[in-house]
Formats: C-alpha cells, sequence, structure tokens
C-alpha cells in the first residue's frame, strides 16, 4: 500500500502568518493581473496616449513578472515555511512578511511614481530607477529574514522514515535552495565586474541566483505534488526513504553553486554557460522519478470523490505543463521565443500545484471552501490557455521569431508566423481568464471566513 504523504497544519500564531503569506501571493497574483490589463491598454491605440512613458508596455511586463513569478512564488514558499516550523522566532516571521510586503508595495506603485527605464534581466527583470530598486531591495530583506526564520525554527525530521518527515525534508532542502540563491545574489553583487550598460550589469546580478530559485520553486512543487497526492487518495508507488533520496538527488546540483563562482569569475562565459548546464542536466535527475510516480498513482487512483477532483486536475495539469516545459528546454537553439516557452511551461507546472494547494489549504485555514464545480473547470481553463501560449510560442520559434520583443518589431514575415502568434495570443488569454477565476474563487472562499468555519479547521 502507498504512504499517505501529508503535512501538519499547526493552529494558532504559525497558521495566522501562513495565512499571511497565502494572502500576499494572491494579492500579487491580483495585482500582476492589473498591469497585464495595463500591458494592453498601453498598446491599443486609442488608450496608449494616457500613459506618461513611451515604452510603459515593458515598464507594466516588468512588474507584471515579478508579481506574478518572483513574489508569488516567494509567498508560497512562506506558506510551506511557516507551517513547517517551530513557535521560535515568531516575530521575526511577521518581520519578513512585513518587510515581503512593503517591498511588493513599493514595486507596484514605482510605474506610476518615477522614470524608469525597464530592463528585461532574465530572472528579475527591473526598473532602473530609486523607487523600485528599493521596492526590491526591501523585498529581498523580507526574503533573508523568511529564510533565515525558517532555517532556525524547523522542527525535526526524525529518525523514523513516515510519510510526514519525508515532506518536512523536503521543505528542509527548499529552504538551504533558498539560502545558497541568495548567498549567490550577494556574491555576484560584490563581484560583479564593471560592464557598460545596466542590462549587462543587472543580466550578471541575477544570472547566478536566479538559476538556483528555479531549484527553489522545484522542490516546493515536488512538496506539493506528494501533499495534493495524499490529499486526493493518489497513491504515489514512492516510499518515505525513495522520497528522501530524491529530495537530497535535488538538492545535490544546488551545492555545486559555490563552486562555479569559486572556479569562473561572475563575468566569464563559463560562468554562465555553468549556471545554464547545471540547470539543464543537474535539474532534471529528480524531477523524472517524481514525475513518473504521480503519473502512475494517477492511472492507478481509484475514482475521485467530489473534494478529491480539483486536486488531481491540479496534479495532472501541473505535470503536464512542467513537462511540456522541460522538453522545450532541450529544443532551445539560439534566441527565440522558444526560450520563454520553455520557462512559461515550468513556471506554469509550479503555479498550477500551487492553486491546487491553495484550494486544499483554505477550508483547512478556517476558509470556505470552493466548489469542485467551479475549481476543476478553473484549473482546466488556465492550464489549456497556458498550453496553447507555450504551443504558439515554439511554433513561432520555429521560424525564428524573437523574443522580448511585441509589435511590428516581432517581423512576422509569412502567414505561418502570424498565426504560430495567433495560437499564442488566444492562449493567453485563456490563461488570463483562468488566472482571474481563480482569484475570484479564492477571495470569494476568503471572504466566506466565520468563526464557525475557523474552529472547525483547528479541530481538524
Amino acid at each position: 500500500m502507498s504512504p499517505h504523504f501529508t503535512l501538519e497544519i499547526p493552529a494558532g500564531a504559525r497558521q495566522r502568518l501562513a495565512c499571511g503569506w497565502l494572502l500576499l501571493a494572491l494579492v500579487a497574483l491580483a495585482l500582476s493581473g492589473v498591469f497585464s490589463v495595463l500591458l494592453v491598454l498601453s498598446r491599443a491605440p486609442l488608450t496608449k496616449d494616457w500613459f506618461a512613458l513611451v515604452d510603459f508596455f515593458q515598464v507594466a511586463l516588468v512588474v507584471h513578472v515579478d508579481l506574478s513569478v518572483l513574489v508569488w512564488f516567494v509567498a508560497f514558499g512562506g506558506v510551506f515555511w511557516s507551517l513547517n516550523s517551530t513557535p521560535r522566532l515568531l516575530g521575526m516571521g511577521w518581520g519578513a512578511l512585513g518587510t515581503a510586503v512593503a517591498g511588493t508595495a513599493l514595486m507596484t506603485v514605482a510605474p506610476f511614481a518615477g522614470n524608469g527605464h525597464p530592463i528585461m534581466a532574465n530572472y528579475i527583470p527591473v526598473l532602473d530607477e530609486p523607487v523600485f530598486l528599493t521596492g526590491l531591495a526591501v523585498f529581498a530583506a523580507g526574503v533573508l529574514l523568511l529564510v533565515l526564520r525558517g532555517m532556525a525554527s524547523v522542527p525535526r525530521v526524525g529518525v523514523r522514515l513516515e510519510p510526514g518527515a519525508a515532506l518536512r525534508f523536503g521543505l528542509n532542502t527548499s529552504l538551504v535552495s533558498a539560502a545558497v540563491a541568495l548567498i549567490a545574489f550577494g556574491w555576484s553583487y560584490l563581484a560583479a565586474p564593471a560592464v557598460a550598460g545596466p542590462k549587462a550589469y543587472y543580466e550578471l546580478l541575477f544570472w547566478g541566483g536566479g538559476h538556483v530559485l528555479q531549484f527553489t520553486w522545484t522542490l516546493l512543487m515536488f512538496v506539493a505534488w506528494l501533499w495534493l497526492a495524499g490529499a486526493a487518495r493518489v497513491p504515489a508507488p514512492l516510499t518515505p526513504r525513495t522520497v528522501l533520496l530524491l529530495f537530497g538527488i535535488g538538492l545535490a546540483s544546488v551545492f555545486l553553486t559555490p563552486v562555479i563562482y569559486l572556479a569562473y569569475d561572475v563575468g566569464t562565459v563559463e560562468h554562465h554557460r555553468w549556471h545554464t548546464w547545471l540547470m539543464r542536466f543537474g535539474g532534471g535527475l529528480a524531477i523524472v522519478p517524481f514525475m513518473l510516480a504521480l503519473a502512475i498513482g494517477l492511472a492507478r487512483a481509484a475514482p475521485a470523490a467530489g473534494s478529491e477532483r480539483p486536486l488531481r486536475a491540479a496534479i495532472l495539469a501541473s505535470l503536464v505543463l512542467f513537462g511540456a516545459g522541460g522538453a522545450i528546454g532541450a529544443m532551445i537553439h539560439g534566441s527565440n521565443v522558444r526560450i520563454p516557452a520553455h520557462y512559461h511551461g515550468s513556471i506554469v507546472g509550479v503555479t498550477l500545484a500551487f492553486m491546487g494547494l491553495a484550494y486544499y489549504l483554505l477550508p483547512r485555514f478556517g476558509y470556505g471552501e470552493v466548489a469542485e464545480r467551479w475549481a476543476r473547470p478553473q484549473l482546466w481553463l488556465y492550464a489549456g490557455g497556458q498550453l496553447l501560449h507555450v504551443i504558439g510560442l515554439v511554433w513561432s520559434g520555429g521560424y525564428g521569431v524573437q523574443r522580448k520583443v511585441a509589435g511590428a518589431a516581432q517581423a512576422l514575415r509569412s502567414w505561418e508566423e502570424t498565426a504560430a502568434m495567433g495560437v499564442m495570443g488566444i492562449g493567453g488569454l485563456l490563461a488570463i481568464a483562468g488566472g482571474m477565476l481563480f482569484l475570484v474563487l479564492a477571495f470569494h472562499a476568503m471572504l466566506r471566513n466565520t468563526p464557525q468555519a475557523a474552529i472547525a479547521a483547528h479541530a481538524r
């Protein structure tokens, strides 16, 4: 019989702290949705003149990406790490949340408060102006406090290899990965050579740490997969001992990051290439066994009850999108839109796992439960739209359509290229609708919070 992987949800202050991080995650997604609307308005003929900045499209794109990826993922990490903690240093935990909220607020208002020049750097795009950069630094300070508090307050995993201990070990590996990412960012900041132009500087600054963050998100996704599988009665054929081994393998590549920094200067081609190779080859060592185990579990699972169907949908959709992103990554040659297709698939795979877990956690935090008749269509709408978006990008990349350009700058030369980008656009619109529906369902559940629901949740 397959083990039932689950994590205990603590009552009291730690649960409230996790709720705070979940609220930040949802607000960040909502704000990123606002900026996605501004992206459209800033390019539309009748509304483009409303915006003071000529390049407001890229300005809005910077904030949209940072809110929907960086803040969303970090905040969900805060949910995990707050649940997987002892009551120690709770004040530090609330300080981390408050600092992260302040940094997010500054980044959000920066397009309207300054005259920032957008820098489309990989992993963390920025506005090269004081308000945004201050917000990013404040947010980074909040992440530092979050990680330090998480590492100082982790509960003992114990010597018994039971399923809950395996998941706690997985969360511990994600904390270590996040700590290494912060060290890499700091190392790059201190060691980055003088370069011509801000684009090259921010590319060097975020390259190493940005790669390590991808390991962090993947490790958190593994935990979400197993937790969802346990909650949805999906019999993943993995023992706790095997899960511990896979988490260890997933973390092993992270420890090569300092070796790259010691072996090659930050500004060298070798430093750049080794981080790329590390993520391409080292990142997949644990991914394939986890994906196969979950796929087998879904195939063998007994028919799902009502509340289990959205959780299984989240697992399956996450596996499909994350797998598509990984497969596309092996096809990348040169700089074209296959690159965003790769990371869109991978990022959305993580996001779908977090969405499914949010549906599971909301009623256990004392909020209302999202009805299966809404949750499952939302997940498939979002996943299907993103899959179309990715297919359109891969199709376009085959014709050499370049990344990080819009409008006439794309230089679409044939009807095939136009059709491919049309598929991408339709998929993007469907994904936006799915994302907005997720927020409506999640905030509606939070607004349905009652004392009776909270008492029942604590009792569970």
